[in-house]
């Protein structure tokens, strides 16, 4: 069937990121050119992206927005065909996209609010030629575009928001209803009231015509307390149009194929080289497995436990190389486990892409002991290049990675190690039944094999996409 998609969102690779939302957004253009979607990214215009759309077209002019005027640019970067709201007043800011120097912008709900506002009159109207059959709206920056659908027409337009982690709400006190153009009529608990404020993120879940995430059993995990923010009893009430659709990862850049050297399924010769040179790079002797962490330091993701589970792991012969940064007493905890255990555990507090790409290519297994993971990517790359995945059963994770257990096993089927719940217990036992596969290297080359054999590309979810699209527009 096919159709058009306005995609509506804050990040987008390869022009900003801060987080896994830009992967997502980036990916899904070419991901669903194959199934008959056309789908295009509505983008503000931030400081760094201006000067690369200095030469496209304008497509649209919004005279209004909130202290200046706006106007949409129409260009392809990456093969992502895109539209940047152009309104400097609003985003010609220096820093990133949520925070410069002095920390948050304080008019970040008017700045998400134009982006929505613009988003929704072109799934309303449309651009010369292209008018959308379906609004994508991501997270809470985008929240208010299925809402102004909702409240001043959609012409014809269907809207749909992904919650890509439901911690981050958009709030808004509640007197700036009339200033965000939404109608007082509907500042109640049942729609727009949000403990006396607004969210965008509870905007788009009450006005939304369909409300995904990015993994089936984080769908399931938002509608109860501990993991729904505040927003459980929402989602709950709408849970006949909740699904979720698992992200994907880009095959082509994530690949061990890539790699120095290069590896694959069927020639791990190439594996093995780059833990050598890995092993080399830290300083590291590990006669046991070698796992890595490449994460945000935060106690959502688990770095807190690590202290508690990586000595015995180190006395049972395992290696720990740790990337990432955070909060900083988790980043100091990582320092003195490298200053405890030299020639065990080494530690880069920050980022570095490259250095990412050779942990994976190099390690035997990547720890994501997360207390929530809406989908999570790492343990994708992990599958991908043969590093057993340790995780713990929530939301993405429970959903991609097979756990060894005795009937995974005997049905050749596990891909990595699981634990529940999520605490030091669980988890150092979790390390204890990676050390004993790895004593078993006939265990441990299947279960790398299964994991290099797992589908993690964006084809399935594609097709997911465009399915619920057809019944939508259907």
């Amino acid at each position: 069937m096919g159709g058009r998609v306005l995609s509506v969102a804050s990040e987008c690779v390869p022009l900003v990121k801060t987080g896994g939302l830009a992967d997502v957004v980036g990916a899904l253009p070419s991901a669903l050119k194959p199934t008959g979607w056309d789908m295009r990214v509505l983008l503000p215009a931030y400081r760094a992206l201006r000067a690369r759309a200095a030469n496209w077209p304008v497509v649209w002019e919004e005279p209004d927005l909130w202290g200046g005027s706006g106007r949409v640019l129409a260009g392809e970067e990456a093969g992502v065909p895109l539209l940047l709201l152009d309104a400097p007043h609003l985003y010609d800011r220096e820093g990133g996209p949520y925070s410069g120097p002095q920390g948050e912008h304080p008019d970040n709900a008017i700045r998400f609010a134009a982006l929505s506002w613009v988003g929704s009159r072109i799934a309303r109207e449309g651009l010369e030629g292209w008018k959308p059959d379906v609004l994508h709206a991501h997270d809470w920056q985008a929240g208010l575009a299925p809402a102004y659908l909702a409240y001043h027409g959609n012409g014809g337009c269907k809207s749909v928001i992904t919650i890509h982690n439901i911690a981050f709400q958009g709030w808004a006190p509640g007197h700036m209803l009339g200033t965000l153009r939404l109608p007082g009529h509907a500042f109640h608990a049942d729609a727009l009231e949000y403990y006396g404020g607004i969210s965008s993120l509870k905007a788009a879940l009450v006005t939304a015509d369909w409300i995904t995430t990015v993994s089936p059993s984080y769908a399931a995990e938002i509608m109860r307390e501990e993991f729904g923010m505040g927003l459980q009893g929402v989602i709950a009430n709408r849970a006949q149009v909740v699904s979720g659709i698992l992200n994907g990862v880009d095959t082509e850049s994530w690949s061990p194929q890539v790699e120095d050297p290069p590896f694959g399924p069927k020639a791990l010769a190439g594996k093995a080289a780059c833990r050598a040179k890995l092993c080399e790079e830290f300083g590291l002797e590990v006669p046991g497995p070698l796992a890595i962490v490449v994460s945000r330091l935060t106690d959502q993701k688990g770095i807190d436990l690590l202290p508690q589970v990586v000595p015995d792991f180190v006395v049972g012969g395992g290696g720990l190389i740790v990337l990432g940064s955070g909060e900083p007493h988790l980043e100091g905890a990582m320092r003195d486990l490298a200053a405890r255990f030299p020639g065990r555990v080494a530690v880069q507090i920050g980022y570095d892409e490259k250095l990412s790409h050779r942990l994976f290519a190099g390690a035997d297994a990547v720890l994501v002991p997360s207390r929530f993971e809406p989908c999570g990517l790492t343990q994708m790359y992990g599958l991908r290049y043969g590093t057993l995945p340790v995780v713990s059963m929530v939301g993405g994770l429970a959903d991609t990675v097979i756990g060894a257990n005795p009937a995974t096993l005997a049905a050749g089927a596990a891909t990595g190690v699981t634990f529940h719940p999520v605490d030091a217990l669980a988890f150092g036992r979790a390390l204890d039944q990676l050390l004993e596969i790895h004593r078993q290297p006939k265990l441990w080359a299947k279960l790398r094999a299964n994991a290099m054999a797992h589908p993690v590309g964006w084809e399935t979810s594609a097709a997911a996409y465009a399915s619920l699209y057809e019944r939508l527009v259907a």
